[in-house]
């Protein structure tokens, strides 16, 4: 979709769909990197939060989660630093990243 572009595609709050999150967050891998996210609170660069898989499945895990709307990501440098779209995801369905974020593995 966007991978030789400068800009990173995100949708719109009012085009985050339910599907889509749910789905992105469905995967033990994403759901790890959301949570981190999360709790770290502030962005953080894609490559801070330890991930047992090669940089290329990360890559597609962090993209999947972006087009789902679920984090934003942005250049800083020669990084990519990401942040939970908490505000977004409780103003479309409240309640729905809390508790999948705090439900058991």
């Amino acid at each position: 979709m966007d991978t030789m572009s400068d800009e990173l595609v995100h949708p719109e709050r009012d085009e985050i769909r339910i599907e889509a999150v749910l789905h992105a967050l469905a995967d033990p891998v994403r759901l790890h990197l959301v949570r981190e996210m999360d709790r770290i609170g502030v962005g953080v660069a894609c490559g801070a939060i330890e991930l047992p898989v090669t940089k290329s499945t990360r890559t597609h895990h962090l993209r999947t989660l972006r087009e789902a709307g679920v984090i934003r990501m942005r250049k800083e440098g020669t990084s990519r630093i990401g942040t939970v779209r908490r505000d977004d995801l409780d103003a479309r369905y409240p309640g729905l990243l809390s508790a999948i974020l705090s439900a058991e593995s």
